[in-house]
């Protein structure tokens, strides 16, 4: 395994506020969520029609698939509707310094 470590992938200005933002980190696209609760990441493609979660309807806790309408939650990435049954891989994240940072 590669040496993991805190990386800056935005600033907290260049997310889209209380929404979803489309992250490319390298070969991984990730999206952003700006939660009621705090900011999260998770890869960005829906775990049931791998469409992009950062074109669904986002309520500030539940992303929704715009494909099929699969539910997330995006503090856990726990599935909570049909047809989504497998979590979203979630990454672990911080705020630092204005900047968002995952743990990769």
């Amino acid at each position: 395994m590669k040496n993991r470590k805190w990386q800056d992938i935005i600033s907290l200005d260049e997310l889209e506020k209380g929404d979803v933002t489309n992250v490319k980190f390298g070969t991984k696209n990730l999206a952003v969520y700006d939660a009621k609760d705090g900011i999260f990441v998770s890869l960005s493609r829906c775990t049931h029609g791998a469409a992009n979660l950062c074109d669904g309807y986002f309520d500030g806790i539940h992303i929704e698939c715009p494909l099929h309408q699969g539910l997330f939650d995006v503090r856990t990435g726990e599935a909570k509707a049909a047809p989504a049954r497998v979590r979203l891989k979630m990454i672990p994240s911080r705020v630092q310094n204005n900047m968002v940072q995952v743990y990769i």
